[in-house]
């Protein structure tokens, strides 16, 4: 038998345990030998532990590999027992990520251990099985996260804003975690005041054991093992700046047709479409998919085909001049580390927008959002909120806020949505009976104290006239502005908003050239998604430019390859 389906806290998917644990057949592990090598273990002997990095999946052909999550308190909980024909191993394994789990040998353990350079291998050259074995380490990482036993500990206040700003940065990377309540667990706030921290302050417990004190996302990215810290000096065939859609199809594209991609990303994987609560005009899903859903599944996608990920990382300057002579661009990492690609694509998105309204800062993460995801809608449960901004991403969110508040309240500066909402989406927002719209009304001011906002003032810009009302959480939609600054040591074209000029739009930098649709005024940097000036501003539009990116990508390098040949 392949596992023991004992008590786990992977209950919620019992259903689907088949899915999840399936058992390989003889003739299943025959085909994975080639691309494994046997090791044996003695009873005790531990083949992983969480927080270090994984040596790839283990396919169990004798005796019982015992699976446990632990995080950095010391709770320990049972996750699953593979005899022979199970596997061990989760969606993180495809690029050689730490283990979120820890694994021991209970008795002799014969194991084929897949390293993840093979186990990408294995599942492209073999599509029936590597489908089975994909959708199985998808949904034991899906099942970590809910479960909630794996992970850091974030401890402290939990709708602080220091609490919710690293969790909401662990749910958008996928990464499993939980919170540790002070007010309600005795324990949690002895270790905070063990720390000489104040009621405001959190501590985060890395699974490891390590204790942070207020950390920055870096910070807990490294403390956990999300983010490496090596040199990369490789020259790799494309850089991909921004793991949003457009830079996620460029990464899937280019590295399916055998280039060697790195993406690298300041926050997470999906930029802004990842948090849309719920995407319903993207074909081929009838039903609407959330943003961070279908991120996900392409930063798997991206993964299987052996794409290098660095997140969060962020982008600090470019060198152009090595370009023409030497044939490769230079990014410098914020970090100090310095990447080398024959060609780069500038798929950064933009940067959330934020509106002239006194004491905003002071509220952002306190009652201020500029998303709306599961973590801000429970805050607002049958409670009464604002949302600022009338585009699409708005109306999702209003959307999918009406389900958990009493009552939305959406604030646009023109007449109506019908100028910058998709139909249907207005369509649904008139038939809520709980969203109410107003019309030229805009966001005047912010009130509260030290425990964060107690209401908002908005005033009509036709009369004038101010209301203040209650509201402990507004949602802010209101655009967004290229995020740019990190290109302008190479004198890269733009637009006067900011935006990547491409194409017919520029000149080349190079005398001769004539810039490729997607291509900036310097050869070999393209511009995808929404930071392109002249781009359609939508997920399927971003998804299609990636994909073009890519066949312009092989033309310059091929165009540089022969001008090497004939030199």
């Amino acid at each position: 038998m392949a596992d023991d389906s004992t008590e786990t806290p992977f209950t919620p998917y019992n259903d689907r345990r088949h899915q999840m644990f399936p058992e390989l057949t003889a003739s299943e592990i025959e085909r994975m030998q080639r691309f494994g090598k046997l090791l044996r273990y003695q009873r005790g002997d531990r083949l992983f532990a969480a927080g270090e990095p994984g040596p790839g999946m283990f396919v169990v052909l004798k005796g019982t590999l015992a699976v446990t999550q632990r995080d950095g308190m010391g709770h320990v909980v049972p996750v699953v027992r593979h005899g022979p024909g199970g596997f061990a191993a989760e969606v993180g394994q495809l690029s050689g990520s730490v283990a979120l789990v820890d694994g021991h040998a209970e008795d002799e353990v014969e194991t084929l251990l897949i390293p993840p350079d093979q186990l990408r291998a294995l599942i492209i050259a073999e599509a029936d099985l590597g489908e089975r074995l994909v959708r199985a380490l998808i949904l034991r990482r899906v099942a970590l996260i809910e479960a909630g036993a794996s992970g850091p500990v974030l401890i402290g206040q939990p709708q602080s804003a220091s609490v919710m700003r690293l969790q909401s940065f662990l749910s958008r990377n996928g990464e499993p975690h939980h919170v540790m309540d002070i007010t309600k667990d005795a324990g949690a706030a002895a270790l905070l005041e063990q720390y000489s921290a104040g009621a405001a302050d959190m501590l985060a417990v890395c699974p490891n054991g390590s204790v942070l004190l207020n950390p920055t996302e870096g910070e807990l990215a490294r403390c956990i093992g999300m983010v490496d810290t090596a040199d990369h000096d490789e020259l790799f065939d494309l850089i991909v700046v921004g793991a949003g859609p457009a830079g996620l199809a460029t990464a899937v594209y280019a590295a399916s047709e055998g280039l060697h991609v790195l993406v690298l990303d300041c926050r997470a994987y999906g930029g802004q479409a990842g948090a849309s609560a719920r995407i319903e005009n993207y074909l081929g899903f009838p039903t609407g998919i959330s943003g961070q859903a279908l991120a996900g599944r392409a930063y798997v996608q991206a993964q299987k085909f052996g794409v290098e990920m660095l997140i969060p990382a962020q982008a600090k300057s470019l060198n152009c001049s090595r370009m023409a002579e030497e044939g490769e661009l230079q990014l410098t990492l914020t970090d100090g580390r310095r990447l080398r690609g024959k060609t780069m694509v500038v798929a950064s998105g933009a940067r959330y927008r934020r509106p002239e309204v006194p004491r905003l800062s002071e509220f952002e993460g306190r009652g201020v959002w500029y998303w709306a995801s599961a973590l801000e809608a429970k805050m607002c449960s049958q409670t009464e909120v604002a949302l600022v901004g009338g585009g699409n991403s708005a109306g999702q969110a209003a959307v999918f806020l009406s389900q958990h508040a009493a009552k939305v309240n959406v604030l646009v500066r023109g007449p109506s949505l019908a100028a910058s909402m998709s139909r249907y989406l207005i369509d649904r927002i008139e038939a809520a009976p709980n969203i109410e719209l107003l019309p030229h009304t805009e966001l005047a001011g912010l009130h509260g104290d030290e425990a964060g906002l107690t209401a908002v003032t908005w005033r009509n810009r036709k009369t004038g006239s101010e209301q203040q009302t209650a509201v402990r959480n507004v949602f802010m939609f209101v655009g967004a502005d290229p995020e740019t600054g990190w290109l302008q040591d190479c004198g890269v074209a733009i637009d006067p908003q900011g935006f990547v000029l491409t194409g017919e739009k520029v000149a080349s930098h190079q005398h001769g050239h004539t810039p490729a649709p997607l291509e900036t005024s310097i050869p070999g940097l393209f511009a995808v998604g929404d930071v392109r000036s002249g781009s359609v501003k939508r997920v399927g539009g971003a998804i299609g430019e990636g994909a073009a990116a890519v066949a312009m990508i092989h033309q310059h390098l091929a165009t540089r390859e022969r001008s090497a040949s004939v030199v």
